[in-house]
């Protein structure tokens, strides 16, 4: 496990389209996900230890973002061959363990984790509701130590541009597990 931070990014840069197959068996690209008020993307795995320690307050916080107008999806793009804990059968079995309640799907290219720009996971992208990008931070002051009165960074943001548009201007950054990139 190599811990990152994520880096700080131009806020306003445009999502990504993508057509990515998700643990239902749907296939999702970025207009049948978006919320009429904003969309996160965020890159996360299976086996990651920092994921693992959100997760459940992460499909918490989803449902408040989902009430309230955000579309949400979840991105699988580790290398499921060096990584087999994150293979396609296992992000089904994860998904239903916790809960799910938006699309979690698979980029077996990486294309669409190098077109974001994503490092590590989990890693967020909070857009506005004309997908012009305005969070990339962490999801709350906890980390992997659990705390009962964090604060949802990540929500608190999310929640911000679904009303005003704009995300708060001070943001962290993320941290977690690399990317388990293919070799080239």
């Amino acid at each position: 496990m190599v811990a990152l931070t994520t880096p700080v990014v131009n806020i306003g840069w445009n999502a990504m389209d993508f057509s990515l197959k998700g643990t239902d068996g749907k296939m999702y690209s970025l207009k049948n996900v978006r919320g009429e008020k904003g969309l996160l993307v965020m890159f996360i795995c299976n086996h990651c230890p920092f994921v693992k320690a959100i997760v459940d307050k992460l499909v918490v916080d989803v449902k408040t973002m989902q009430k309230n107008g955000i579309g949400v999806v979840a991105i699988s793009s580790n290398d499921a061959v060096a990584y087999p804990e994150d293979s396609f059968d296992n992000m089904v079995k994860f998904a239903r363990k916790h809960g799910f309640t938006f699309p979690y799907v698979i980029d077996e290219t990486q294309a669409v984790a190098h077109g974001y720009g994503a490092v590590c996971t989990p890693d967020f992208f909070g857009f506005d509701a004309n997908g012009a990008l305005q969070y990339r931070g962490r999801f709350d002051s906890a980390g992997m130590t659990p705390k009962p009165d964090s604060e949802h960074d990540l929500l608190k943001a999310m929640l911000e541009i679904s009303i005003t548009g704009k995300a708060p201007p001070e943001q962290i950054p993320s941290i977690g597990c690399n990317i388990k990139w293919k070799e080239a």
